[in-house]
């Protein structure tokens, strides 16, 4: 029998993993874990401020990590910046496709340039961080999508995000398909209601009773990177107890 418990897959440690949007919210947390955990961080994010504090931050706690300054929407900003990861690491195992905007606004009032920003950061990013990363990953690489419950339902106000994240869904499955075969890992992670500023910021009446700690979402991300490396996890759904926005 295998032991499993000596495949590296089954560890974070030694890895090396970018994180888009990884300098708030969700991204943050999961910048945190993979750090903790011995693994080597790209931080990386369209506001430079925010990327370059939380790698300056892990880094004086020992960390191996640098910030990547990029517009995931950008084919230029996506390829120069997998290379400068590539060039600080000298590797690059797995891509987590965190970085996520919003508009909360009846189709009457939506802009068609706000919603393509949406649609460009959400879908074309993960998309394009896919087409040029693959050839870049290791061999076993992984790219993580994280979705949203807004992909599995629809509620008012909201038709740039759900086109987004449904889109993402079907994006996710259909790389999984095609890209299993040469031997890269594809995963969405569904996440339910965090306590981010993706939602604190815009809902500050909004019950935090309701959300989820991203750190347990970060989970997720971690459970889904480090299965054994004849296995994949192509859906994964992580929930608060209260969350209102799934059943």
């Amino acid at each position: 029998m295998t032991d499993l418990a000596n495949n590296h897959f089954e560890s974070l440690k030694g890895r090396c993993v970018l994180v888009t949007g990884g300098g708030s919210g969700l991204g943050a947390a999961l910048c945190e874990m993979l750090a903790a955990e011995g693994a080597s961080v790209a931080v990386t994010d369209v506001d430079e401020q925010r990327a370059t504090a939380l790698a300056r931050r892990l880094s004086e706690q020992g960390a191996n990590v640098m910030a990547c300054i990029m517009d995931v929407g950008v084919v230029a900003d996506v390829r120069e910046g997998l290379d400068a990861v590539v060039r600080q690491f000298g590797k690059l195992d797995a891509i987590v496709n965190s970085a996520g905007v919003d508009v909360t606004a009846p189709i009457d009032d939506l802009d068609p340039d706000v919603w393509e920003r949406v649609l460009r950061t959400n879908l074309t990013g993960p998309f394009l961080m896919a087409k040029l990363g693959k050839d870049r990953l290791s061999p076993g690489g992984h790219i993580v999508n994280v979705a949203s419950t807004a992909a599995r339902r629809a509620w008012p106000n909201a038709s740039a995000y759900h086109a987004s994240k449904w889109g993402l869904m079907g994006l996710s499955h259909a790389l999984h398909a095609e890209l299993r075969s040469a031997g890269i890992k594809v995963s969405a992670v569904i996440a339910g209601g965090m306590r981010t500023p993706f939602l604190l910021d815009r809902f500050p009446d909004i019950d935090t009773n309701t959300l989820q700690d991203p750190a347990n979402v970060a989970r997720a991300v971690r459970f889904v990177l480090t299965q054994p490396e004849e296995t994949v996890v192509p859906e994964i759904m992580v929930l608060p107890m209260k969350e209102t926005s799934w059943p």
